[in-house]
């Protein structure tokens, strides 16, 4: 969120790599989706996807309905 405030942006994209291949999202990941919508909402950003990237394919929350 940080750079995202310093850098003005109206809206971000976050992504992260699970090297296991593994394209379902962790608890974690779930949690952390949902604290970063609430913190986006109130700095008026735009959180827009979150995705898991592995060798073989990605994970979009967007797509998933999970924003």
């Amino acid at each position: 969120m940080g750079i995202a405030l310093k850098s003005l942006a109206t809206g971000i994209i976050i992504a992260h790599t699970h090297p296991s291949g593994e394209l379902k999202p962790s608890k974690a990941d779930k949690d952390l989706t949902q604290k970063l919508k609430v913190a986006c909402k109130i700095m008026e950003i735009t959180l827009h996807d979150h995705l898991i990237i592995t060798t073989e394919s990605y994970y979009s929350f967007e797509d998933e309905g999970l924003l």
